[in-house]
C-alpha cells in the first residue's frame, strides 16, 4: 500500500510540474514571417520556427504595395494591431500598415512622380480568412485580396488563438 501511495504521489508531482505546452505557447512571444514567393506564412517563437500555412495575396505581382487599389501586398516590418472574428472572411488581424516608413516612402514617390499624383497610400491591410467554402483559393495560389494576406479559415482560426495584438510580422518577398 505505501509503494501505492509513493507512486501516486510522484505521478500528481510530474503532472503538476510538467508543461504539456511550450511555455511560451502559453504567454505569447511569436513572430510571423511571410514569404510572398513561397506563398507561405511561418510562425516562430524564441527557439525557432513552429509552424506553416500557405496563403494567397492581391496580386501575383510580388512587388511592394505602392498605392491604395494595386492590389499588392505591402513588404516590412509590421505588428499586430488588432484581431477580431470577421463576418466575410472569418477572422482579421489587422497590420498597422501603413508605417511611418510607408508614409515617408509613398510620399517619395508620390514627389518623383513615380504613382499618380492623384493616389492614396490606402491601409486595412491585415491577415484573414477566405470567403465561406473558399479555401480553394489557397490550395490553386489564387490570389484574391486587395493586399491582405488569406489564409485558409481552419488555420487563421489556428493562428487566431494564439497570435496577441502586438505580435510582429515581417512581409519579404
Amino acid at each position: 500500500m505505501k509503494n501505492w501511495h509513493r507512486l501516486a504521489f510522484l505521478l500528481l508531482l510530474f503532472f503538476a510540474c510538467t508543461s504539456f505546452f511550450h511555455r511560451n505557447y502559453l504567454a505569447g512571444g511569436y513572430y510571423i514571417v511571410i514569404d510572398k514567393s513561397d506563398y507561405e506564412l511561418s510562425v516562430y517563437d524564441k527557439e525557432g520556427w513552429l509552424v506553416t500555412y500557405p496563403v494567397v495575396f492581391g496580386s501575383s505581382d510580388q512587388s511592394d504595395k505602392r498605392y491604395q487599389g494595386d492590389k499588392r501586398t505591402p513588404e516590412g516590418s509590421f505588428t499586430i494591431a488588432s484581431k477580431r472574428p470577421h463576418s466575410k472572411w472569418d477572422r482579421m488581424m489587422l497590420l498597422n500598415y501603413p508605417t511611418p516608413n510607408d508614409i515617408a516612402v509613398f510620399n517619395e514617390r508620390k514627389r518623383q512622380g513615380s504613382i499618380p499624383a492623384n493616389a492614396r497610400l490606402g491601409g486595412g491591410i491585415g491577415i484573414h480568412g477566405t470567403w465561406p467554402n473558399q479555401d480553394f483559393t489557397v490550395d490553386h495560389f489564387q490570389n484574391w485580396t486587395e493586399g491582405c494576406i488569406s489564409m485558409k479559415n481552419i488555420h487563421v482560426e489556428q493562428l487566431y488563438k494564439i497570435i496577441e495584438v502586438g505580435t510582429q510580422v515581417t512581409i519579404r518577398k
